[in-house]
């Protein structure tokens, strides 16, 4: 998201791009380079009438560098855009700098540039980066075909529900291809300790979160001044993988559904996840589906392992995420644009739901299903202030 914001900016400005520096996630710790997972000359080729970008910096420029700009304060680095800045903030703050020295450092860059009262011809930029110059390298590419092609083609029985979403007679094509889902699990350590809600490990887990927390976030956690039930009947916890084992049971799908996770770590193993498998013992990953040979390029690379997770989500016939963030918000608004079904879970009231202890199964599925309606992948309208990456339509998809 940041990168196609570049672009605009660039546009904006008149400017030359040079490829973005991705910073290095003090959770993450991946070291990837934007060549290293999307296809440069692609990106390129599909901006060229657009703006020029470069791979690297010209001679003349070569003394910009990050280590010029992190010993003093430098005229030609720009630290001062808000977050969600104008186009008029850039025009009287950013351009005098690149008139006056042919470049600009724009640093930190991160949500920085507004999503509305934008020209449409910087908007439609922004989705052509988005949805079309921004394709993954070759390899992440091959990969994720193979991943389709045995979740497609593999063997064994998958499902999807036997309610309002699929009948179970139209889960092989007239091909011979399975259909299944994608299950984005974001339930991380990051992730557990951020939201600062109980998972139920008790007073060890509560520890060894506040611990982690206090070394990434020096404890700026704001959800820490509310109660465990507040912050689930606010939604603001990310589902277990019991919890969302739970939602995908009420909602229909059995053990015959081919699931796909995508996830980095799960908190707490493979035994926080038993019940998940349980429930959906036709379960697949990235491990579970590719030798060790063809996972080496990928292999401790966050982003890399994140992207081929990203393919396999848009090549789904369903995907349902255990918690809003930027992977889910990302490949729900690629989904939106291609047409695709995601599942939003409704956060608060299952939040609700999983606090209520002596609820029978049977009303947890009634309330379940209706907490649903409409939460099945219908298109929703961008509202100001919102993502136009999330909220494609109408910005993406309709001619002025």
């Amino acid at each position: 998201m940041g990168i196609c914001d570049a672009v605009a900016v660039a546009k904006i400005l008149n400017a030359t791009l040079v490829i973005p520096h991705f910073e290095v996630n003090p959770v993450w710790q991946d070291s990837s380079s934007f060549m290293d997972i999307f296809d440069v000359d692609h990106f390129i080729n599909v901006l060229k009438d657009d703006i020029s970008i470069v791979k690297e910096l010209p001679d003349e420029f070569s003394w910009s560098t990050r280590e010029y700009y992190a010993t003093a304060i430098r005229d030609t680095r720009v630290k001062t855009a808000p977050v969600h800045a104008t186009a008029n903030w850039y025009l009287d703050n950013v351009l005098p700098v690149l008139q006056s020295y042919g470049i600009a450092a724009i640093a930190p860059f991160s949500h920085r540039l507004t999503f509305d009262n934008l020209p449409m011809d910087i908007q439609q930029l922004r989705c052509k980066v988005n949805f079309q110059a921004l394709v993954f390298v070759p390899h992440i590419r091959e990969l994720g075909d193979a991943l389709v092609h045995r979740l497609r083609y593999s063997s064994a029985r998958t499902g999807l529900p036997n309610s309002d979403y699929q009948k179970k007679t139209d889960l092989i094509d007239n091909n011979g291809a399975r259909k299944f889902v994608v299950l984005h699990l974001r339930f991380d350590k990051d992730m557990a300790a951020h939201s600062a809600c109980d998972f139920g490990g008790g007073k060890a887990e509560k520890l060894a979160l506040a611990k982690y927390r206090q070394v990434i976030w020096q404890g700026r956690v704001l959800n820490s001044q509310f109660t465990d039930e507040e912050l689930r009947s606010q939604g603001r916890c990310p589902l277990t993988p019991e919890e969302i084992g739970l939602l995908l049971a009420a909602l229909g799908f059995d053990k015959n559904t081919r699931l796909y996770l995508a996830s980095h770590k799960v908190y707490g193993g493979e035994a926080r996840i038993s019940t998940l498998r349980m429930l959906f013992p036709q379960m697949e990953d990235k491990k579970s589906l590719t030798s060790s040979d063809e996972r080496s390029m990928i292999k401790g690379k966050a982003s890399l392992l994140a992207a081929v997770d990203y393919y396999v989500g848009m090549h789904s016939d369903i995907f349902i995420s255990a918690s809003p963030g930027n992977m889910h918000n990302a490949l729900v608004g690629h989904r939106t644009y291609k047409n695709l079904k995601t599942i939003r879970p409704n956060m608060a009231s299952l939040g609700q739901l999983f606090l209520n202890k002596t609820i029978s199964w049977s009303e947890f599925q009634q309330a379940v299903v209706g907490g649903h309606q409409n939460r099945h992948g219908e298109i929703r309208l961008k509202k100001p202030k919102q993502s136009i990456y999330t909220y494609p339509a109408p910005g993406c998809m309709c001619n002025a």
